[in-house]
Formats: C-alpha cells, sequence, structure tokens
C-alpha cells in the first residue's frame, strides 16, 4: 500500500458515521447490509448515508455488490488488511520481539477457532 492509499483510508474512518458504519460492515461479514438498511441503522438520511459508502468505496475499504434492486455493502477485508499491513511495517523499528504483543492481541481473531475469544 503507498502512502495516499493510507491516508485516504485513514481520513474515510476520520468521521463518527463512516467510522461506526466500517465497523458494522466488519461484523456483518461476510453477508453485507444493504444500503438502505445501513441508512435506517445509523438513523442518517439515505442520500448522507450514500455519500459516506462513496467515500469508503473511494478509499478501498468497502465494496459493494447489487443484488437484484439493493446495492449490498461490505467491508473490504483485503483492504483492511492491507492498511493495518502498512501501518506495522517498521513497527517498532523492526524489532520484532517488541512488536510480538501487538501482533498477538490481533491474530486471535484472524482464525475461526479464535473468534469466540475477539474483544470488541
Amino acid at each position: 500500500m503507498e502512502s495516499k492509499n493510507a491516508i485516504a483510508a485513514l481520513a474515510a474512518l476520520a468521521q463518527t458515521t463512516r467510522l461506526e458504519t466500517f465497523r458494522l460492515l466488519v461484523k456483518s461479514e461476510p453477508e453485507g447490509i444493504p444500503a438502505g438498511e445501513l441508512a435506517r441503522i445509523m438513523d442518517v438520511p439515505q442520500n448522507t448515508m450514500s455519500a459516506h459508502l462513496a467515500t469508503m468505496s473511494r478509499a478501498g475499504i468497502v465494496k459493494s455488490e447489487r443484488r437484484s434492486r439493493s446495492i449490498i455493502y461490505r467491508a473490504d477485508l483485503e483492504g483492511l488488511r492491507a492498511l493495518t499491513l502498512f501501518l506495522l511495517k517498521d513497527c517498532c523499528g523492526g524489532n520484532a520481539k517488541l512488536c510480538a504483543p501487538l501482533i498477538a492481541d490481533l491474530t486471535p481473531c484472524c482464525t475461526p477457532e479464535g473468534a469466540a475469544t475477539c474483544v470488541n
């Protein structure tokens, strides 16, 4: 990931409604949520939600799929992974031992067996 892409993703998440929407989409994986339902859940007008979703989509952290008359939105987990790896790439000056606790805290949620131990 390039710096400009990371900045776009972080900027997209630097707004309360978009951050909470993204977190909701991550929780709803892999099913996703229709755009209208997202607007209802987040209690924002549909046109406002559309603008937020477009911002997150351009930033590479949300993707959409048309299903019949609905557009289903999902978190782009590959985009999130790329952003996380970008942020951790030079973690602790390359001293893996110092980064181990951070990585250990992230790892349990990455496997189906560890998903039950995740804390939100």
